[in-house]
């Protein structure tokens, strides 16, 4: 009979192999990368372009252009655009982040080829009508307006303009009157500046014939008669950050957010697999130490994370709670407690043991649908990581020890080498 009081044994995740994609070189120039699986037939089409915060000659201008490309081209409304998608049962977005812009398209794939005229069309021809343009920039101010009413939204800003600096891309914060004068000729220059099919690189998974492929080939891959334009390439120099402590005064607020980290290795630093093990430890899941202290024990906040924030030019570490005003002082304490416990003491083997089958459990999780599979594909393409990289990550995981990941500690989480930020009424002296 089986006893559901004993839990079943652990099966550790020896190693993981990634399903490798067929990469094209297209007449343009782009390089168009696919991924096949038939277990359902639909279909992700991603063209990624070169078109993040980190490229925009001012602020909001990335944004802007990402947004309004389904707002219309010279065919279509954005109602026939909106109406064309809805009638294949499909989605199609542009999201903007960092480092680059993505349309993506998920539809059947039998409805594909139909499809991608459309995609097509919003990529190439997009028209910025005025109207539309200014009713974005309304929207987006009114709702930085609604989310700068909250502390934990106040420190996530001010955090990362302290630890970037606030002329680099990534600590650049919004600002309304710069963003409410952005005219449209400036948008549709980004555009043709940035959204260049030659340097893109395009994703295709899921269940693809050799039908889908030559179209999406044929199409994305043709050669435009107008020759590229200068584009914002400027090369920042990496940012170095002193520690320091910033308080932000929001008066009669009844909570407190707080934000605790440094700038970090790349993906493609000797220790990067080791300090995930590390950061997960300290805060990167339910029953982390930082949880079981703050949350648990202390009952401080619901929540309380330590997370790497990956990018392609600088990376960060972060601790990152929201807390009752009055214990904001408490709660620091105890995170400068936990990170110099960790400098100090061995984790146990049995806690180690747990993380290490967390993270290879959920990383195999992870790998279930092709779509998250290429996702962690295209990771190795903007990173630069070898064609090993996530081997590596198991091996890595399953091989740490506790001295190691000690020696990390004592390395990069002093709390005097950290950035803090906190965000709340005023502190009693």
């Amino acid at each position: 009979m089986l006893d559901r009081q004993v839990a079943p044994p652990v099966q550790p995740l020896a190693s993981v192999t990634l399903p490798a994609a067929d990469v094209f070189s297209l007449p343009n120039g782009a390089r168009l990368h696919i991924m096949r699986n038939d277990a359902q037939p639909v279909v992700r089409l991603q063209v990624v372009f070169k078109a993040g915060k980190w490229y925009e000659p001012n602020s909001g201008v990335s944004l802007l252009t990402a947004r309004m490309l389904l707002e219309g081209t010279s065919t279509r409304t954005a109602r026939q655009i909106a109406d064309e998608v809805a009638f294949y049962g499909a989605s199609l977005e542009c999201e903007q982040g960092f480092d680059r812009a993505t349309l993506t398209l998920y539809c059947l794939t039998r409805h594909l080829e139909s499809l991608l005229p459309l995609v097509y069309d919003v990529l190439t021809d997009p028209v910025f009508p005025e109207s539309e343009l200014e009713q974005l920039k309304t929207r987006t101010i009114q709702n930085v307006r609604v989310e700068r009413q909250k502390t934990s939204y106040l420190a996530a800003e001010l955090f990362s303009r302290n630890l970037y600096g606030a002329k680099y891309p990534y600590g650049n914060v919004f600002d309304e009157a710069v963003f409410s004068s952005i005219p449209q000729g400036v948008v549709k220059a980004y555009h043709q500046a940035a959204y260049l099919l030659s340097e893109a690189e395009i994703f295709l998974c899921g269940d693809i014939s050799n039908s889908e492929e030559d179209a999406v080939a044929k199409l994305f891959g043709q050669k435009s008669s107008s020759a590229p334009q200068p584009s914002n390439t400027e090369l920042f120099s990496a940012p170095i950050s002193a520690p320091n402590h910033t308080h932000k005064v929001v008066a009669d607020s009844l909570q407190a957010s707080l934000r605790i980290g440094r700038l970090w290795p790349s993906l493609t630093h000797p220790d990067t697999h080791r300090l995930q093990v590390l950061v997960k430890v300290l805060g990167g899941y339910f029953g982390s130490r930082l949880m079981k202290n703050i949350r648990e024990d202390k009952g401080f906040t619901y929540g309380i994370h330590a997370s790497i924030g990956p990018r392609e030019h600088a990376s960060s570490f972060a601790i990152g709670t929201d807390v009752n005003a009055e214990s904001i002082d408490a709660t620091i304490h105890e995170v400068h407690h936990e990170l110099i416990t960790l400098q100090t003491e061995l984790i146990p083997q049995q806690e180690l043991q747990t993380v290490k089958n967390y993270m290879t459990g959920k990383f195999a999780n992870e790998l279930s649908t092709v779509f998250e599979q290429c996702d962690k594909y295209k990771s190795i393409i903007f990173f630069g990581l070898s064609a090993d990289y996530y081997s590596k990550f198991i091996q890595a995981v399953n091989e740490v020890t506790s001295k190691q990941l000690q020696d990390l500690a004592q390395q990069y989480l002093s709390p005097e080498s950290m950035i803090e930020v906190v965000v709340g009424p005023e502190q009693d002296k």
